[in-house]
């Protein structure tokens, strides 16, 4: 592994990682040098941070290629595995849009990038297009934090984030799984979810927080004054005496159905339960005619 002194130098720039490297082609278009690959060549990489794609956005996109052209390459790496094939560190969604355009070729910038590089490459340039969502960006920094060796100090150094930020990020990836789905759909920002990490019940907090419509703000007084937990505390109904609980099986026998009776401070609610149409229409068809 490379020190970390290299390791700060490299983190954070980007495709400006190409620019001192010389060129595996003897064309070029807008200054950087290129190659047109068949698409059948280009694999996803393994490093690459981004999981999610949007249909509709690649659809779009398509539609501008078919007009346009793929204006910017791609940047890829030889694939070790495939013989003559290429992984793809930067550019994977024109690619994928590429094929819904029916294109044969792309072009692409040709680099032997490490694991680490093609990571961190990946990791900046989604980054800065905010391509990202909250856990595919937590998710790479643990990666490079992980199997890469990087300090927090120095991925905040080189990205440009602040150590508290990726801290945060990366604490969002021991949320509960059914908040982490949350999160991936967008029903809670990476605001919300790391709030939550502070809940004792997260997964409640949650549901109430997306049936309430809370923002952050309201999201963390909640945590802070403790009534998160009241959703699962049972709510206090009026006694349910001896002549309730005969009146229910009355009715049961009666009607043939399951019957529940829940008082309440003023009034209550009778529930009948019925296990198929052929129940529910008898039961109509008595009360009709009561």
């Amino acid at each position: 592994m490379r020190d970390s002194s290299v390791k700060r130098n490299n983190l954070g720039r980007g495709l400006a990682a190409l620019l001192g490297e010389q060129p595996s082609e003897d064309t070029t278009r807008a200054g950087l040098h290129f190659k047109n690959l068949p698409i059948t060549d280009l694999h996803p990489c393994p490093y690459q941070p981004r999981r999610r794609f949007v249909e509709e956005h690649i659809k779009e996109l398509a539609q501008s290629i078919r007009e346009k052209g793929v204006l910017q390459p791609l940047v890829v790496r030889p694939d070790q595995d495939r013989s003559g094939g290429y992984e793809i560190i930067c550019g994977e969604r024109r690619w994928r849009a590429a094929q819904v355009a029916q294109k044969h070729e792309v072009p692409a910038v040709i680099r032997a990038f490490t694991d680490q590089e093609a990571l961190e490459i990946a990791l900046v340039e989604n980054l800065q297009r905010e391509n990202l969502t909250p856990l595919e960006e937590a998710e790479a920094y643990y990666r490079l934090k992980d199997e890469f060796g990087h300090t927090q100090e120095e991925l905040a150094n080189g990205i440009g984030k602040s150590r508290s930020h990726i801290a945060n990020m990366i604490r969002l990836l021991s949320l509960p799984e059914a908040i982490k789905k949350m999160l991936g759909d967008g029903l809670l920002s990476a605001g919300h979810a790391r709030a939550l990490l502070a809940a004792p019940e997260p997964d409640v907090l949650a549901d109430i927080v997306i049936a309430k419509g809370l923002s952050v703000r309201e999201t963390e007084a909640l945590i802070n004054s403790g009534e998160q937990s009241e959703k699962k505390k049972p709510k206090k109904t009026g006694i349910k005496n001896a002549d309730t609980i005969s009146l229910e099986k009355d009715l049961s026998r009666s009607l043939g159905l399951d019957v529940k009776i829940t008082p309440k401070k003023s009034g209550g609610v009778l529930s009948l339960t019925f296990r198929s149409l052929d129940q529910l229409d008898a039961l109509i068809r008595q009360l009709l005619r009561s």
